[in-house]
């Protein structure tokens, strides 16, 4: 059993996770390991039946094509006859008492209890592992008892046990001026991420212009037809969809902001697929919106949805990360108020949301006090113009603070 070819660009995984122990017996097609790539966490099928023998241990990191394990075909499945049914025996007053206190046999496992009963599926495992739920305290109800995502939801949800005292030494909390220290090995998307954000900074000349914008207009625009838009499309009218939509629209009339480099040639776009900046446990992840600019706003926010939802529980397919033209990042949700964001190669250009805060700005000679947010738009200076950057933030701002602008796309 080999490392599979995965992905044009994916030279190496991790193995995280076996999902079977060394010398058991697996069938056809049952994964035995989880690797994490780059990406996305995937499951190893065992191309044949027979006994597994590791190779590769957990937290090696293999190349494609490397040695993972190997299985053993000549090995005979065990047999998987049931437990005798005991015979009626006389009541037990009447028995000796060394009849009683003798042990029974142990029952032999059944086929249900596989490799698979009380093993969490990946994005079931990411769930427990995040809320500190053991899984031998989770009833699998999935294909031959495994755990899936909804047996590790409702156990999230569900009250947990107070936790046995131990009687080992308890855990001492560390002293004043304690000097202690540990290591932990970086995950595989924590090393792609470093990587790649310093290959960004060292081979694009990056720049970073801001603006602000008033978000009055969109903040009334919500309030007025946000019920509405829930009633209809069963989603919110959020905010990411509408500054996606300015973007895209932006991005039609600004082509070089929407484009990349490849070698000495441009790559333009005559289609908006804005990546979005999703935060999940092992990391930032990018997964973009295909054709925004020809999307509507329940769509987009269903889409934007849809993507965080697996995202977050590990579920994201290579398709689905691959791609985008142009991303927005959202630092304001953690309460960031301004930032220069790194560009996300190939692409050209991002763009930074930040806070609302209401701020007194002078409006017609007044000051006024308005929802304000600042916007930073960070670009390869190789192929974007000083001048491209800065009016296509405005057309972006302008598009946000007069809203019939953006819905009759204009």
């Amino acid at each position: 059993m080999k490392v599979p070819t995965i992905g044009e660009s994916i030279t190496e995984v991790t193995l995280s996770h076996w999902l079977v122990e060394d010398g058991s017996y697996i069938n056809i097609d049952e994964p035995i390991c989880e690797f994490e790539s780059d990406k996305a966490t995937l499951e190893f099928p065992a191309e044949a039946a027979g006994k597994v023998i590791y190779v590769a241990a957990e937290g090696d990191d293999l190349e494609i094509g490397a040695l993972v394990a190997k299985i053993d075909t000549s090995v005979a499945k065990p047999d998987e006859t049931e437990a005798p049914i005991p015979e009626e025996k006389a009541p037990v007053e009447d028995a000796a008492p060394e009849t009683i206190a003798k042990p029974q046999p142990e029952t032999p496992k059944t086929a249900t209890q596989s490799y698979a009963s009380g093993h969490p599926s990946p994005a079931a495992g990411k769930i427990l592992r995040e809320n500190e739920v053991d899984p031998a305290t989770v009833k699998g109800t999935g294909k031959d008892g495994r755990i899936t995502k909804q047996d590790a939801q409702s156990a999230k949800s569900a009250p947990q046990a107070p936790k046995a005292a131990s009687t080992s030494s308890p855990v001492v909390p560390s002293a004043a001026f304690s000097r202690d220290q540990r290591r932990e090995k970086m995950s595989r998307m924590r090393r792609t991420i470093a990587t790649r954000l310093v290959a960004a900074k060292n081979e694009t000349a990056m720049l970073t212009t801001f603006n602000e914008v008033d978000l009055t207009n969109i903040q009334a625009l919500r309030k007025t037809y946000q019920e509405k838009f829930v009633e209809k499309y069963g989603v919110k009218l959020g905010y990411m969809s509408l500054f996606a939509k300015a973007c895209a629209m932006a991005l039609m009339e600004y082509p070089g902001v929407n484009a990349q480099i490849d070698g000495n040639e441009v790559i333009y776009h005559d289609y908006a697929d804005i990546s979005i900046a999703i935060s999940t446990p092992t990391g930032l992840v990018v997964p973009p919106v295909h054709n925004v600019e020809s999307l509507s706003f329940a769509d987009i926010e269903k889409k934007i949805k849809a993507l965080a939802v697996k995202a977050r529980d590990g579920k994201l397919t290579l398709d689905e990360m691959s791609g985008g033209t142009f991303t927005i990042t959202n630092g304001g949700i953690f309460g960031s108020m301004m930032s220069t964001p790194i560009i996300n190669r190939p692409q050209s250009a991002i763009l930074g949301m930040h806070s609302i805060m209401e701020r007194p700005i002078a409006v017609d000679g007044e000051i006024k006090i308005r929802p304000m947010m600042y916007l930073a738009m960070s670009y390869d200076h190789r192929i974007i113009d000083g001048s491209t950057s800065v009016t296509f933030l405005v057309k972006v701002k302008e598009l946000l603070e007069d809203p019939t602008k953006l819905l009759m796309g204009l």
